[in-house]
């Protein structure tokens, strides 16, 4: 198996996916715990209103899917819906953080809702450019190359919610006024999301195999497997 492992890292697209999929999951899951403690706290929302944001967020999520499982086979690439996902999580970030500035006119709800249908367009193109990319290299190796993406996003899930809670601890350890605190975190958040996109388009450079698009049926089971 470290035999098997130690082949897969030295291939130059398969080293670079990973470590693509390890920034953008940790940008993807270090908002994920704070986004309803900001709602409460910046916006004074109760803990029913916050925890409603997490509906708007998923539905946004779920929009993103399927609009990548209907449009990616016409419009653009894999790797162009990828990197757009990214940019526009980053976007959408920063604007969330400015909007704690103005707690009492800013939409909230709506904000959030575009965060999660970016995150959905980032999660389910790069789940398909996975697909796409996991024939490619040294034949044999395919079950190993998902293995090492499937850890490298669980780990990165993992860290990044931890991060994400601690991050804010410290910035209100530091900063009186919350909503400072909370803006720090979100833009260093959009600007892992801007180092996700600029690696998904490294992760692509100097490929030598890559098979076929994944089919619209395809690319919605990878939004159903994402889902679950």
């Amino acid at each position: 198996f470290r035999r098997a492992l130690r082949e897969v890292w030295e291939e130059t697209q398969a080293r670079r996916f990973t470590i693509f999929i390890f920034v953008s999951m940790l940008a993807y899951s270090a908002q994920d715990l704070i986004l309803e403690p900001f709602a409460g706290t910046v916006f004074g929302m109760t803990p029913g209103e916050s925890t409603q944001l997490a509906g708007f967020q998923n539905g946004g999520v779920l929009l993103g899917m399927l609009l990548v499982a209907v449009f990616a086979n016409r419009i653009g690439t894999l790797r162009g819906w990828t990197v757009g996902g990214c940019v526009a999580s980053a976007l959408a970030l920063a604007t969330i953080a400015t909007g704690g500035f103005a707690a009492g006119t800013f939409p909230l709800r709506g904000a959030v809702f575009a965060l999660g249908l970016s995150n959905g367009v980032f999660a389910v193109a790069a789940i398909g450019s996975m697909m796409t990319l996991v024939g490619a290299g040294r034949g044999g190796r395919e079950g190993v190359r998902m293995g090492l993406w499937g850890a490298a996003q669980a780990v990165a899930f993992g860290i990044g919610g931890f991060a994400g809670t601690v991050a804010i601890d410290v910035t209100r350890a530091l900063v009186e006024a919350p909503a400072v605190a909370y803006a720090v975190v979100f833009c260093a958040e959009g600007t892992m999301f801007v180092v996700a996109a600029w690696m998904a388009v490294w992760a692509g450079r100097g490929a030598t195999t890559e098979g076929p698009a994944p089919s619209r049926v395809e690319t919605l089971a990878a939004a159903g497997a994402a889902v679950t």
